[in-house]
C-alpha cells in the first residue's frame, strides 16, 4: 500500500475512512458485549451510535480534549461544503459528525493508533467497556513528520 498523507486529502475523504474505522469499532464492541446476541439486536443497538446526532454529541463532549492539530481538523472538515444532510440530522448535526469521522480518519491514516484508541475510549458510553479492540494489525504506512 502506498503511503498516505493525511494532511493531503479532503476532509470529505477523511470522512469516508473515519466513518468505516468507527462503525467497525463500534460493531467488535457490541460482538464483545452481547457474543451471543442476534445480528438484528446488534444492528440496531449500534446504529444508534453510528449516527449523525450520536456524532454530533461525541465531538461536543470531546472537542475540549482535542490537541490545537486535531482541533484544527475538526474544523477544516466541520466548514466544508456539503452537498446534503441525512435524514433525522439537523445540518448542523451532519456537519459535526462529518467533522468527528474526519477526526477518527485522520488519526487513523496518520498511524496514531494510542491516540485513536484513546479518542474512541472517550467515546464509549458507561455500556461500553473503555478497551480499544484492536481493528487492524497495522494501519496504513504514512510518510515521517
Amino acid at each position: 500500500m502506498e503511503k498516505i498523507d493525511p494532511k493531503q486529502l479532503s476532509p470529505l475523504v477523511l470522512a469516508y475512512v473515519g466513518d468505516a474505522v468507527y462503525e467497525l469499532y463500534i460493531r467488535l464492541i457490541m460482538v464483545l458485549n452481547k457474543p451471543t446476541a442476534k445480528s438484528k439486536s446488534l444492528h440496531k443497538a449500534s446504529t444508534a451510535l453510528v449516527c449523525a446526532p450520536s456524532q454530533a454529541e461525541m465531538l461536543e463532549r470531546l472537542f475540549p480534549l482535542l490537541t490545537a492539530e486535531e482541533s484544527e481538523q475538526v474544523k477544516r472538515a466541520r466548514n466544508c461544503q456539503l452537498n446534503h444532510v441525512t435524514r433525522g440530522a439537523t445540518r448542523a448535526e451532519y456537519q459535526a459528525s462529518t467533522a468527528f469521522e474526519a477526526l477518527i480518519g485522520y488519526l487513523y491514516l496518520a498511524n496514531r493508533q494510542k491516540r485513536l484508541g484513546e479518542i474512541l475510549a472517550n467515546c464509549a458510553s458507561s455500556e461500553v467497556p473503555g478497551e480499544y479492540p484492536q481493528l487492524y494489525s497495522q494501519a496504513p504506512p504514512t510518510d515521517p513528520e
